[in-house]
């Protein structure tokens, strides 16, 4: 019997053919667009903005260099990142999702950040930009939503500058068995109810939760990043383990 794993892969608990897979999750972004930043805030009672706070802080991000926030959504970090860089720095908003890039330049706009941020509809696995080009690369909960992981890495590690770093801000595997416990219950029966009264749509908040339990764990990533080529890969557990923030260097 032929062996279809290669072609297939995982959308949250689903076994699907890997050509479908983007096309399902960018239904799911298109759908919560519009709600994201709320939904980001009941959903984690707001202390998502402290972990994106302790990614800016361990990023190293000095005046003059050039960032990528990929799969940056809204723009909670291009934000920080554009002040960090200055008039002579660049800060690349990139999302595969056309809807959340819009919402993300809206947003941006708004706030009067214009002049060193850019915008580019891109795809993780296959990144756009020439070889050794940013200073540091940060995807903030958006890894586990790629098809291929170990492509993106790798493609993230191309477009990394000699010295450059990529912080991979997601959600992961509880250090506790009692917090998994409370967690489950939260992710697949109040968070699913929050989308349907928040944003009209459960389904699209029950994928997420289910995506959240399929992404590798904290020592799983760390060696897939080191199997492109990252070294002195290091993650910091926040909240418990439920969000881990990996860092990773090329030489």
């Amino acid at each position: 019997m032929a062996d279809n794993s290669k072609d297939t892969t995982h959308f949250g608990f689903q076994t699907v053919a890997k050509d479908e897979k983007a096309g399902k999750v960018a239904d799911v972004f298109h759908s919560v667009a519009a709600k994201y930043d709320l939904m980001n805030d009941l959903m984690s009672m707001g202390i998502h903005r402290v972990w994106k706070r302790f990614t800016i802080d361990c990023s190293g991000v000095r005046r003059g260099q050039r960032v990528l926030d990929l799969a940056g959504g809204t723009g909670d970090l291009t934000a920080k990142f554009s002040r960090l860089v200055g008039e002579t720095g660049e800060v690349v908003l990139a999302d595969i999702n056309s809807s959340m890039l819009k919402m993300g330049r809206e947003k941006l706009r708004n706030l009067g950040i214009a002049g060193n941020v850019s915008y580019v509809q891109a795809n993780a696995e296959a990144l756009p930009f020439p070889d050794n080009y940013f200073d540091c690369i940060t995807i903030s909960f958006g890894l586990r939503n790629v098809t291929d992981k170990d492509k993106a890495l790798a493609s993230m590690f191309r477009v990394l500058k000699p010295g450059g770093r990529l912080l991979v801000l997601e959600f992961s595997k509880p250090l506790l068995a009692p917090l998994s416990k409370v967690y489950d219950a939260y992710s697949f029966h109040i968070l699913p109810r929050i989308g349907q009264l928040v944003a009209n749509d459960a389904e699209s908040y029950r994928y997420l939760a289910e995506s959240i339990r399929m992404h590798p764990d904290q020592e799983t990533l760390k060696q897939m990043m080191e199997d492109v080529g990252f070294e002195n890969s290091t993650y910091y557990n926040l909240t418990g383990g439920i969000v881990a923030l990996h860092r990773g260097y090329k030489f």
